[in-house]
């Protein structure tokens, strides 16, 4: 048995990401303990039931001092659980929990990239200084790593290109998160006109702005075809909507805006086409679950989002940051929606063929504990 840390970037994703692979870890008899620097899904992580502590890790503050007193907290708390794995995803704890692991010698250290984000997204002053600032720190924490688990080959030949991976023991490319194909089941087509969803933070790199335009271009031709955003609005993160631009939309009336949920199913269950315009992803796990559940697809021709969509087949791809092209490909399906449920059934094919998270999971597992380190 192995004693097990992971380091979250915050509590609901380590649910709602990693809640099978602890499941299986915990099944095949391994003791998992988390540091999560929020508190707003304390329930589901007992639930899950591992033990957990609260850290002061924030991944939208910029203060290095903080981050290294963090780091040092960090490093005081695996001195005293004394795991043997520490598993860490997003940059903070990456970098962060890759240092602490080090400095306290715990045994074997993993980290997942489970995409570059915002700041790889654009080309802003503010971004141009942040992806030189991540960078610094990969090079500084990847090498120290056993494996870096990366969700697509865009991000591994990306920090590749940067000299960091040859540096560590091992770079392993996995089929995102996976996806739970017992809970996210096939749910029939509702009837009717056809409804296009895209479930993501109101963030502009997730290409909301794209997909309203598109909305309202198709709304010319098909007044009866609905438009659905479902997703948390969060302003102090970066790249977020302005509260006036979303209203905007939400009062012109084309689409229709929903908060995030816990449970996503019966919003996917509803819809006919699930859209993503994003810029750039890991793995878009909403991509996936959609999948699961027997709907085609729309997302772009970018890292992460184009290994979900064999063209023609379970969907269509896009370039990113294009209206045209995405209000296009979901006419296809306006004038032609009988391919919507041929095209949904590949989906569920896809899924269960590329995403399955068991077979995600029992790629992961071996590499995590150590068990193909030759």
């Amino acid at each position: 048995m192995s004693r097990i840390l992971i380091v979250a970037g915050n509590a609901r994703s380590l649910i709602a990401n990693r809640g099978d692979l602890i499941a299986e870890l915990r099944r095949q008899g391994h003791a998992v303990s988390a540091l999560v620097p929020e508190h707003d899904a304390l329930p589901e992580l007992q639930d899950l039931g591992i033990a957990y502590e609260l850290v002061g890790l924030d991944r939208r503050s910029m203060n290095a001092r903080q981050d290294l007193a963090n780091c040092a907290d960090l490093a005081r708390r695996m001195r005293r659980l004394a795991p043997d794995v520490v598993f860490s995803y997003t940059i903070k704890p990456v970098v962060y929990g890759t240092l602490a692991a080090r400095l306290t010698r715990v045994p074997r250290v993993a980290s997942m990239i489970t995409g570059m984000g915002y700041l790889f997204s654009g080309d802003s002053w503010r971004q141009r200084r942040g992806r030189l600032v991540s960078r610094l720190l990969y090079a500084l924490a990847l090498p120290l790593n056993d494996v870096v688990f990366f969700q697509n080959p865009d991000d591994r030949r990306a920090l590749g290109r940067f000299g960091f991976l040859p540096l560590c023991r091992r770079a392993v490319l996995v089929a995102g998160s996976g996806v739970n194909l017992e809970r996210f089941t096939v749910a029939p087509l509702p009837e009717g006109p056809p409804v296009f969803l895209l479930i993501a933070r109101l963030l502009r790199d997730k290409g909301v702005a794209e997909f309203v335009a598109a909305a309202a271009e198709l709304r010319k031709d098909f007044p009866d075809a609905r438009f659905q955003v479902l997703g948390p609005y969060d302003p102090l993160l970066p790249g977020s909507i302005p509260a006036g631009e979303i209203e905007a939309w939400r009062s012109a009336g084309v689409v229709s805006f929903h908060p995030g949920v816990k449970d996503v199913r019966p919003h996917i269950a509803r819809c006919s086409v699930f859209v993503l315009p994003s810029y750039r992803e890991g793995t878009p796990r909403s991509v996936l679950e959609a999948m699961a559940m027997g709907r085609p697809i729309v997302t772009t021709d970018a890292p992460g989002c184009r290994q979900t969509v064999i063209e023609g087949v379970n969907g269509f791809l896009v370039p990113s940051r294009q209206v045209t092209p995405l209000a296009e490909a979901m006419r296809r399906f306006l004038e032609a929606p009988h391919q919507i449920e041929a095209m949904g059934q590949r989906a569920r094919e896809v899924a269960e063929q590329r995403f399955d998270v068991r077979r995600v999971n029992a790629v992961m597992i071996p590499f995590l504990l150590g068990m193909n380190a030759a």
